[in-house]
């Protein structure tokens, strides 16, 4: 059959009961005419896109889905489920393969955008921009159930599952503040290329976060777009195991190996994936078994090095033409039916090919995150921005002093740690020698209570690597934690300190994605050691340092 799935791995009787029943059986899905009208009303819009755009632009570098078309149709199925089962928000990330049609067709970016964009008109707000596939977006969509739902793709460079992080990040923080404890109403979903998902790093790093109750998403849902090739390279020269979605088993996630000519068992196995997620709360993987039917970009010439896949692809019917086949010989709609959806979508797309030409590009489409009255690099640079006071009340500051320097009656530290912070106390009490923990502390506190969020994580960043910050606390003969700075009184903002795994390129990422969601709070990331963060430096490089002048991204990460 078209599906095949990967499920004795998990170490869970009632996960893979919970899977055997869906999928182990004869005709494990059935849709009506009515569905099945969807399905391909949404098919059509990914196969006319693919080929609208290339016959405009048949120069241009578009890095298409032909060859993948049906995952446009599975992604707003995913969609769908999961707004059934109440998901509002939905952060995506993704490569450049098939972006333009998934910023088309399901995140909803109007088509005279995007047509502009192949044009060369670009909005000129004082900053450099960047190629069309790698911009972002951000809509609220409507979806069947009747249900809005937010959809935002974050902006990201052409470092392969460098966004993996940064889609976490941003979705955690947004379940944070919407007090999303349950993790139910944000959801996380994450494109990959097959080279990219079995050889990038970060992949595992990101993958570790699963469980991590300061890094959980409470399920991310992956979706591989498995064209069996890594630009030139074969499968067996890109990885060292049979598929390359198996470095997924390390967290006992399912894997839903689905043949994308299968219009209907793609659509079936992304429902799938989103009921998964709503019952288990943990990642899954969707390896979409697919081909390019051009090289890696339009301009690039495959056969040079896959003669023989190229031969045979070129021999393979599209996806769309199989299934309007598979329709029409059923019954369930006659060939004249579907020319008429057919023409109909062209013609949208011609109107909106000519509104494209006088179409006004607006920066604010594509920004993944919103920092409403903060200064444009441009005004920055001829403005002197005014200052404010950053000082606090002694009195307050004496009070979050006591409380970092002292702990609860009956619990009990160990006794050098009960030195050091006898010590600290007493320099708050002097207000002399303080040293650097005991400086950030009050510094931390102070925003903590004027309503600022304040999340710190790193690599041992509870004790500190120097045993210098001690922010969390072990009785010693419990184990029971006490963080003081969560002890500050009422009305008090949350403070989230963590330590990470050992990690650096995917945690940064994490707390870059955290840091996009709200400017009035502190994020900060620390590395263990030295130079340690240099093996974060793809972030830093290309979202810290540039992401504002690129995409006007702004963050506040420290």
């Amino acid at each position: 059959g078209p599906i095949g799935v990967e499920y004795i791995h998990i170490p869970d009787r009632e996960r893979c009961d919970w899977i055997r029943q869906r999928v182990e059986v004869p005709r494990p899905y059935k849709y009506t005419t009515e569905e099945k009208a969807m399905i391909l009303d949404r098919m059509i819009w990914s196969d006319s896109f693919e080929r609208f755009v290339s016959s405009k632009y048949p120069s241009e570098k578009r890095f298409g889905l032909e060859g993948g078309e049906s995952l446009i149709p599975g992604m707003k199925a995913l969609i769908d489920r999961s707004v059934e089962h109440g998901v509002e928000s939905i952060v995506m990330g993704m490569p450049h393969r098939g972006r333009l049609n998934v910023l088309s067709n399901v995140v909803r970016k109007p088509h005279e955008s995007i047509f502009s964009e192949f044009s060369g008109n670009s909005a000129n707000d004082g900053f450099s921009g960047d190629v069309k596939y790698h911009l972002g977006m951000n809509y609220e969509r409507p979806t069947p159930s009747g249900k809005p739902v937010h959809l935002s793709l974050v902006a990201n460079p052409s470092h392969l599952e460098a966004a993996d992080g940064v889609v976490l990040g941003k979705t955690h923080a947004i379940q944070h503040y919407t007090d999303d404890k349950e993790r139910t109403r944000s959801l996380a979903v994450l494109l990959h290329g097959d080279a990219a998902f079995a050889g990038q790093g970060v992949v595992y790093e990101t993958l570790g976060f699963m469980d991590l109750p300061a890094y959980s998403t409470g399920g991310t849902i992956h979706i591989v777009v498995n064209n069996q090739i890594g630009f030139t390279t074969d499968p067996r020269f890109a990885r060292s195991t049979a598929y390359c979605t198996d470095i997924a088993k390390s967290i006992n996630a399912p894997i839903f190996h689905v043949n994308a000519d299968d219009v209907e068992a793609v659509n079936y196995v992304h429902q799938l994936a989103a009921d998964w997620r709503k019952e288990f709360h943990t990642d899954c993987v969707i390896d979409l078994v697919c081909y390019r039917r051009h090289g890696h970009n339009e301009t690039d010439q495959p056969s040079f090095t896959q003669p023989i896949m190229y031969k045979a692809i070129n021999n393979q019917t599209p996806a769309m033409e199989k299934y309007i086949d598979q329709l029409v010989k059923e019954g369930t709609f006659k060939t004249e039916e579907i020319e008429e959806m057919k023409k109909r979508v062209w013609n949208i797309l011609e109107e909106n090919y000519a509104k494209s030409k006088d179409y006004k590009a607006k920066s604010k489409e594509w920004m993944t995150s919103s920092w409403h009255g903060f200064k444009s690099p441009a005004e920055l640079a001829s403005e002197v921005l005014p200052t404010f006071p950053t000082g606090a009340n002694i009195e307050k500051l004496k009070h979050i002093g006591s409380t970092i320097s002292s702990t609860p009656p009956g619990f009990k530290i160990h006794s050098n740690l009960a030195r050091i912070m006898k010590a600290r106390a007493k320099t708050i009490e002097t207000g002399s020698n303080i040293d650097w923990a005991t400086a950030e502390g009050l510094a931390f506190g102070s925003l903590l209570s004027e309503g600022k969020h304040v999340r710190l994580a790193g690599q041992d960043v509870e004790r500190g690597t120097f045993s210098h910050r001690h922010a969390v606390l072990h009785d010693q003969d419990t184990d029971k934690l006490y963080t003081p700075l969560k002890n500050l009184g009422h009305g008090q903002a949350a403070f989230s300190v963590s330590n990470s795994s050992l990690s650096e390129f995917g945690a940064l990422g994490f707390e870059l994605g955290y840091s996009l969601v709200n400017p009035n709070s502190l994020v900060l990331w620390e590395a263990q050691f030295g130079d340690f963060a240099n093996n974060a430096q793809c972030i830093i490089d290309q979202f810290i340092a540039s992401g504002e002048q690129k995409w006007l991204q702004r963050t506040g990460l420290a």
